[in-house]
């Protein structure tokens, strides 16, 4: 940024574990931005963020501080709307953690609501900011891949860190797999399948406190499309993103589909001769990406974002993903 434009100051709401491991070092290292103030219930945590400003015990006395411009939200998901819609009305842009809302009506209130307090509201998929995500956006509109007709996406990881307590299985916290990493997955479908996809059939397992930990929704586009998009919070370590057109297919190949930061990535184009093409990225630190384009857009710079209609896209599936899979439950 220049003299003229200083860098955007976040200030965080929440100091657990991806703040330290993600965002925090994410806004240290970003161009035109600076971590200002952090919110903490632990200060001592909230202090190892190292702001240049306040470290708060309330939430509230951080969107109060006049310094803070734009707020990075982590607290548990149940949290997001309220905390989005009280940093809104104090007059702060906003970057969330997925899921956005915990359903699309939820969805629907906060980006209004962004709407209508002139702010940027944006949802933290920085998957959607990595060039290779990028690079595979631009095969899917430019048509090289001709049109769309099959898809597959998976993000599951084994949870071996869902100790007692843990959010991710608490259902009144929000918990559960499709909200957890099956949004990544619905992510990725809406980027190459459109954004309106019927859901079914879905099949789904669920846990003793009640969350779903392994699912795998079918989808299907208006052309006819078929997808699967998987995800599991208890279950295995994989990750894969294939999109499979009339005239090529593109597979994510080395580096994790979704979580790829900080090492090399791959993709392979294949077309219906056989031939392949490995296209490779160099390492970068998605997360940085996203915070640099947040600020940028925030002083003007027109640059990509992941757009409201994104995020109500991905909450609508979520919503009829989760009635079809406790239905049958």
């Amino acid at each position: 940024m220049s003299a003229e434009q200083p860098p955007v100051r976040f200030g965080f709401l929440g100091a657990g574990r991806i703040a330290h491991r993600a965002l925090g070092p994410a806004v240290h290292a970003a161009r035109g931005a600076q971590l200002q103030a952090v919110a903490a219930r632990d200060l001592a945590r909230g202090e190892t963020l190292q702001p240049a400003g306040q470290v708060y015990t309330d939430y509230a006395e951080l969107l109060a501080d006049p310094a803070v411009e734009a707020v990075y939200i982590s607290l548990t998901n149940d949290n997001h709307r309220p905390w989005t819609l009280a940093a809104l009305a104090a007059g702060k842009h906003v970057l969330c953690e997925k899921p956005l809302g915990l359903d699309r009506a939820e969805v629907v209130e906060m980006v209004d609501a962004a709407v209508a307090a002139d702010r940027l509201l944006v949802e933290a998929f920085w998957y959607r900011w990595h060039p290779r995500t990028r690079r595979l956006e631009q095969l899917v509109t430019s048509g090289a891949l001709g049109p769309i007709v099959g898809l597959e996406t998976e993000f599951s990881y084994h949870g071996s860190d869902h100790t007692p307590g843990e959010f991710r299985l608490d259902p009144v916290l929000g918990g559960g797999g499709l909200y957890d990493v099956g949004c990544y997955a619905i992510s990725g479908a809406h980027l190459a399948m459109g954004a309106d996809l019927s859901v079914g059939p879905v099949q789904a397992t669920f846990g003793p406190t009640g969350v779903d930990v392994d699912a795998a929704v079918g989808l299907t586009s208006p052309s006819g499309a078929h997808g699967t998009a998987r995800c599991g919070i208890a279950v295995r370590d994989r990750q894969t993103f294939s999109v499979t057109g009339q005239a090529a297919r593109v597979d994510f190949t080395t580096g994790e589909a979704f979580s790829n930061r900080g090492t090399p990535s791959a993709l392979s184009i294949t077309t219906p001769d056989g031939a392949v093409r490995v296209e490779e990225f160099a390492p970068v630190d998605p997360y940085t990406l996203m915070v640099e384009a947040m600020s940028a857009r925030i002083r003007g710079r027109d640059t990509f974002l992941v757009d409201a209609a994104h995020s109500l896209q991905i909450a609508g599936t979520l919503d009829a993903a989760l009635a079809a899979a406790r239905s049958a439950d």
